[in-house]
């Protein structure tokens, strides 16, 4: 079967939505080449890329690559994907030099090579994401595991947005809380949440891909007693409020959902937010002032920042 490659050089902020954007044309996974990644330091083992050089990433910013089936609507589907791209400008985001390539690829070529490229990942003092074919075995004895197939939707759950959210979600884990997960993609965090003692977990997320793949991610982790997955608009589907929730999403959507957020949010609870770039990072933490949540965590990673509030007890 002939499959076409899209490449889109783009730049390190516009990584979430644009691959947002691919998976929503139908790709079934991404790729993302990012120098900083070959060169960052990194405090354990974990997520090291094998059989990698430095020419194997872009000199500057991201290349972002999805496989594509070769059809008779492939032309028109490439089109609509460069368009969306070029309006997340309208959105603040810079996407870079945009520059698209498209070439034709034999699905035996890269069905399973592209699996090399991901390795276990330790991204908390307790949680490690692994590949799903990895057959990772837990190094100490609390250590919490997700095991996610890129393949599914959203990559492998530890970009620099993820992972803040991840390490936030850990610090504020009590055993039996009920939660919600905003726009939850794999489902990343809200399998972690379960896992590590959460039970009650509503992750939601408005792309039908997502939801499909976030039930899969789910019941491949054996969560999926605690873990309700549904297709909805940000918070209109809260029923009730929440001990926590969480939202890995873009800036300009988590300020339009704060008002939401503080009526989902029970007193005393706590809210995780994450996706926000540098120059976004003042707009977002006013509204949440704004609305009367009280700062508690401020943390950054690769000029990415997440923010931990909490509802005041008497409000």
């Amino acid at each position: 079967m002939k499959w076409s490659e899209i490449s889109i050089h783009t730049t390190q902020e516009a990584v979430e939505p644009v691959s947002h954007i691919l998976h929503d044309a139908g790709a079934g996974g991404v790729v993302i080449e990012d120098r900083a990644d070959y060169f960052r330091e990194r405090e354990s083992r974990y997520g090291e890329i094998f059989q990698l050089s430095a020419d194997d990433y872009p000199e500057t910013g991201v290349l972002i690559k999805a496989y594509l089936p070769e059809s008779g609507m492939l032309e028109q589907t490439i089109g609509d994907i460069c368009a969306s791209v070029t309006k997340l400008k309208d959105y603040g985001v810079d996407i870079g030099a945009n520059e698209v390539a498209v070439s034709e690829v034999d699905e035996e070529e890269w069905s399973t090579a592209w699996k090399k490229y991901y390795k276990p990942e330790k991204v908390g003092t307790r949680i490690t994401v692994s590949p799903s074919w990895e057959n990772y075995e837990p190094e100490q004895s609390d250590e919490v595991v997700v095991e996610l197939d890129p393949g599914m939707a959203f990559g492998t759950g530890t970009h620099p947005t993820t992972v803040l959210c991840l390490q936030a979600l850990e610090k504020r884990m009590v055993s039996g809380i009920h939660m919600m997960d905003v726009g939850t993609g794999s489902g990343v965090l809200a399998i972690a949440a379960a896992k590590l003692g959460a039970s009650v977990v509503d992750a939601v997320d408005l792309d039908p891909v997502a939801v499909k793949a976030a039930r899969e991610n789910v019941q491949f982790n054996q969560t999926e007693q605690v873990v309700r997955v549904s297709e909805s608009d940000l918070l209109s589907g809260a029923e009730g409020t929440y001990d926590l929730v969480t939202a890995n999403i873009l800036a300009d959507i988590i300020v339009s959902m704060v008002p939401d957020a503080k009526r989902a949010v029970k007193p005393g609870g706590h809210l995780i937010v994450s996706g926000i770039i540098e120059k976004q990072r003042d707009q977002v933490r006013t509204a949440l002032m704004e609305a009367g949540f009280v700062m508690v965590e401020t943390t950054e990673m690769e000029n990415w920042t997440a923010f931990t509030v909490q509802r005041p007890e008497e409000d």
